[in-house]
């Protein structure tokens, strides 16, 4: 699988949910590249813009989409890595902008 076809597999079930892709197309496309290279090195898809441990039960937090998308959606209208939108900024040119704290606690992380 390529990243169009990870686009072309996931927007129709993430936007029923209210997730839009972010409209920058370079950039979703390489958070999709980097999303299918984990599977490929972990076997999950574990999100690129965090380290992996490469420990799937420790790292179930960050496989996308993370347990953190929705509040920060929910209160900035991105995730973390500007992947997923909400509906009010899907036509938005320039998601990375905004900064989205991280929430994943730090004893989570693998460093």
């Amino acid at each position: 699988m390529d990243a169009q076809a990870l686009y072309n597999a996931l927007k129709p079930l993430q936007e029923k949910k209210g997730y839009y892709f972010n409209r920058t197309m370079d950039r979703t496309m390489d958070i999709l590249n980097g999303l299918l290279k984990n599977k490929d090195r972990y076997g999950y898809l574990a999100c690129p813009c965090r380290l992996a441990s490469g420990e799937r039960e420790e790292d179930k937090d960050i496989i996308c989409p993370c347990e953190y998308r929705e509040p920060d959606v929910k209160e900035f209208g991105t995730c973390y890595c500007h992947l997923y939108v909400s509906e009010d900024k899907k036509n938005d040119d320039d998601i990375s902008k905004i900064k989205v704290p991280e929430r994943r606690p730090r004893e989570r992380m693998p460093f």
